[in-house]
Formats: structure tokens, C-alpha cells, sequence
């Protein structure tokens, strides 16, 4: 069976551009793997078939954001940037379970956007997809207080009430630093909203966490 069975989005690609793709091998990633660096050129476009990649941006102090997760569907925003405007990964791509792609050239990639409407509409539906959750991402960074960012970070992870992280992992998810993490979950552990141990938070207070999920305009 062709890989373009499991690709999501790639439905009805035309006769002559599916001949193409369907020559390119798929690529098993191990979990963990960097598919690519800060100031790097962009040799292709990724198309996953399954698994996950999250896509972070570290700053001069080397705290790390979590600006956006690929899953079967979607796309990444710099390798489409890269590709049409010629601009250096800013970012760094890591698997974050085994995965299943396919890597488009970049020369197969240009002919694809100027001779298929399907592939065509894919990429720039993914693209502004993926640009609705960047912005959005930004206005919870600008306008919300780090303790709803928080509280809206646990109610998200917990399973059957417990969120097994590190207070590293979720500053990465929230974009903030690991001691802000810290000192926000010992004044939600004194609040009585959660209970803390090793690796684990576990919800004690979930309406009470959904409140400050809620109520968190930054001033």
C-alpha cells in the first residue's frame, strides 16, 4: 500500500504528482531525534504519517518555548517558510515519539505548489492553521498571568487527576522559567489546588484551578 494512504490532507492528489510522491521513502525517526536546528537551510518539506514533533525556540539565557506540535495533518511553519522564502530555521524540531515521514525535496516541493491544487491547498491551509496557533500562543504569553497559563496547562495533561511532568517541561509549554513554575505550584500546593511530588502534580481542586484558568488577564 502507498505511504499517501495513511497522509492526511493529500486525499485526491492529482494522477502525475502522486506517481512523484509515491517514489520517496519513509523515514522511521526514533523518539528524540533533531530533525532541525537554529540557522539551518530548509531541504524539504516534512509530510508525517504519524507521531509527534514539537517545535521549540530557545533564547540568549537557553530558556525554551514550545512554539507548536506537528501531528499527521499539519505542517511546520518554518520548513514552509524556509522553503518559499528562503529564510534559516530559527528553531529547533525534535521527535517527541517514534515517527513515520516522508522528506519532499525541495525542487519536487516548488513543482508541487505551482501543478497541484490539492497539495497546494494543503500547504497553505496547514500554514494558516498553524499561524492562528502561533498568535494565539503570543496573546496567552502578552495578556495572560502566569498562574492561568498555569492552571490551564495542568487541567490540559492531567490523566485520571495527576500530571506526570517536570516543572522544566511545563515552563517550556507556558513560556516562562522553571523557578517561575516552582514558585507557582507551591503557592497553588498552599492553596490546597494541587498536591506535589516527584515528577507528579496531582489535582486536587480542579474547579478551583478551572476559576484561575479563567480569571487570568494579565494586568
Amino acid at each position: 500500500m502507498s505511504w499517501l494512504a495513511q497522509a492526511i490532507g493529500l486525499e485526491g492528489i492529482e494522477p502525475g504528482i502522486m506517481a512523484r510522491l509515491e517514489n520517496l521513502p519513509v523515514m522511521r525517526l526514533p523518539k528524540g531525534k533533531v530533525l532541525f536546528c537554529p540557522g539551518e537551510a530548509a531541504r524539504g518539506f516534512t509530510i508525517l504519517l504519524s507521531g509527534r514533533v514539537e517545535v521549540f525556540l530557545t533564547g540568549p539565557t537557553g530558556r525554551e518555548i514550545l512554539l507548536y506540535a506537528i501531528e499527521p495533518g499539519q505542517s511546520c511553519v518554518q520548513s514552509t517558510l524556509g522553503l518559499l522564502g528562503g529564510e534559516e530555521y530559527t528553531g529547533e524540531a525534535v521527535t517527541v515519539t517514534d515517527c513515520k515521514a516522508v522528506l519532499v525535496p525541495r525542487d519536487l516541493f516548488m513543482t508541487m505548489m505551482d501543478r497541484s491544487d490539492v497539495f497546494r491547498r494543503f500547504v497553505f491551509g496547514a500554514f494558516a492553521q498553524r499561524m492562528q496557533s502561533i498568535m494565539a500562543l503570543l496573546e496567552q504569553v502578552a495578556f495572560q498571568k502566569v498562574e492561568s497559563r498555569l492552571a490551564a496547562d495542568l487541567l490540559t495533561h492531567a490523566q485520571n487527576g495527576a500530571v506526570h511532568t517536570t516543572h522544566q517541561e511545563i515552563a517550556t509549554r507556558i513560556g516562562t522559567a522553571r523557578e517561575v513554575v516552582s514558585r507557582r505550584l507551591d503557592a497553588l500546593a498552599k492553596a490546597g489546588l494541587v498536591r506535589l511530588d516527584r515528577g507528579i502534580v496531582t489535582v486536587q481542586d480542579a474547579a478551583g484551578l478551572a476559576l484561575l484558568a479563567a480569571n487570568g488577564a494579565a494586568s
